[in-house]
Order: C-alpha cells, then structure tokens, then sequence
C-alpha cells in the first residue's frame, strides 16, 4: 500500500517543515502538513492518511505543562460532521496505520494514553529535567533489538539532537516500568562512551530511568522519541560532521524510512 503521511502543526509547534522533509525524503507517496484546528473543525480528517506524525515544538506554549493543553484538545475533539478526533485516530490504528511523536508529540502520547497503552489511561508522562534547565545538545542513542518497535528495526545505535526542558520519563509504578522494560516498549535508551544505557547527566540528559529515551506500544506502531531525529537529514547536521567520515545521509531518516516502508511492503487492501 502507499504511505500517506500527515504531519501536524499549529499552536507552538514548530518542527513540522523538517519532518515533513524527512518523510518526502525517504519516499514517502504523499506528505500533508496539516493543523489540528483544520482536525477540529473537520475541514482534515485523519482518514485520509496511514501515517500521524506529531513533531516537536512547544505546543500551546506547555503553559499547563508540555501537552497537556494538547492532549485534552485531541482527546475531547468532535468536529462538526466528523467523528471524535480519538474516534478518527483509533480507526487509524486499527487499520494498521502508525504514529510517530516526536519530543513534544511523545508528550503528546503519553498524556493521551497511547502510551505505553493498550488503552487510554496515562501511566507514565514526561516532567523536567533532572538538571532543572533546559537541554539542548546531541546524545548517542542504543537500539533494543528486541523491541517491536516497526521505526527502529534494523538500526544498531544512533546520533541525534535532543532539545527540551521536559524528557525525564516517569512511570506510575514499579509495575508499569517492569512491564515496559521487559516487554521491549523501550525501543531507545541515551548510552554512556561504551555502549551501556546511562542515567548520568550529560550521555543521559534528563535523568530518565535506566537511560529511557523513548517509548512503543506491545504493536510497535505508535512510537514517541525524545530526540529529534527529523534534525539529522544530512551530513552536515551533525556537529562533527567534519571531522567523521559519515555518509550523505543523515542518520536520522532510517527512522522515517522504517515507517513508510513498513507500509508500502503492506498489501493494499482487497489484495
């Protein structure tokens, strides 16, 4: 099938033009950046796409903490002649389809639930730094091959900027750690000079458990990351760009190009 990306914006969040870029440059077969008030008045229904990425920024401005203004907006939209944006996002899911969140779009996910999931309730969300200020620097990331995670298959480590005032993870409980821990659902973990998940501050900039740098459902199709990786398209983006021998592209698309292959390898439906 094709991979039908929205990309959407509005309201703080800024982010949207490099992660559209990201997308078309991976080959996506088509890329809208859409807002959420185009969602709320039903003028865009998510029905369109297989593919919702919610990119980084300072949505609403965090002024009632990072996305939690979002959140109650995506979770008690009903446009007029459209189904409840939750409705809309669920029959996505359901058909098969993905969402990435990025730094304030994981914000995003786990306030509304999907996160860790399977269903609605919040179990974990994403508080200040441990450093008390905001960080803004590149960390190296470790891949859990285990994961099922579909938009880090394939992937060994990798190199990305993180910037937010807000990326300790917090769980609600022991238990719900556990079960995220063991059951693969934290696909990226920030990793020390060796290669071994971190909780000190820099490698790991914000304090999270056991290095947690992001989180994927039991289906590996809704994935929220800290990092930017739509900030790593090329080379020289990277800040030891010259002084590395890397390749043209930049680390960061692996994760795009994942997403839409896994639905381009996908049979159309009826098929």
């Amino acid at each position: 099938m094709s991979a039908e990306v929205l990309v959407l914006t509005g309201n703080g969040t800024n982010c949207e033009i490099e992660s559209a870029h990201a997308f078309r440059a991976v080959g996506a077969d088509s890329v809208t950046i859409g807002t959420i008030w185009e969602l709320m008045e039903g003028s865009l229904r998510l029905d369109r796409f297989n593919l919702l990425c919610l990119p980084g920024g300072f949505l609403d401005g965090d002024h009632l903490g990072s996305a939690r203004a979002g959140a109650h907006r995506f979770a008690h939209g009903h446009p007029a002649g459209a189904p409840p944006l939750m409705t809309q996002l669920r029959s996505l899911l359901d058909a098969g389809g993905l969402v990435i969140g990025i730094c304030n779009g994981f914000q995003l996910l786990v306030k509304l639930g999907l996160l860790p999931g399977p269903d609605l309730e919040q179990r974990a969300t994403l508080t200040r730094n441990l450093s008390s200020r905001f960080e803004d620097r590149w960390v190296t990331l470790g891949i859990n091959p285990d994961s099922p995670c579909v938009f880090t298959q394939g992937i060994d480590h990798i190199d990305l900027p993180v910037r937010h005032g807000e990326g300790r993870l917090v769980f609600a409980s022991r238990e719900v750690q556990t079960r995220c821990e063991d059951g693969g659902l934290i696909p990226l973990v920030y990793v020390d000079a060796h290669g071994n998940p971190t909780e000190h501050y820099p490698e790991n900039p914000n304090g999270s458990p056991g290095g947690a740098a992001a989180m994927t459902d039991a289906t590996g199709r809704i994935f929220g990351l800290m990092p930017h990786p739509e900030a790593f398209s090329h080379r020289t983006n990277h800040p030891h760009w010259t002084r590395r021998d890397l390749p043209e592209e930049g680390a960061g698309l692996a994760i795009f190009r994942n997403g839409v292959r896994y639905l381009q390898e996908k049979p159309s439906h009826g098929k």
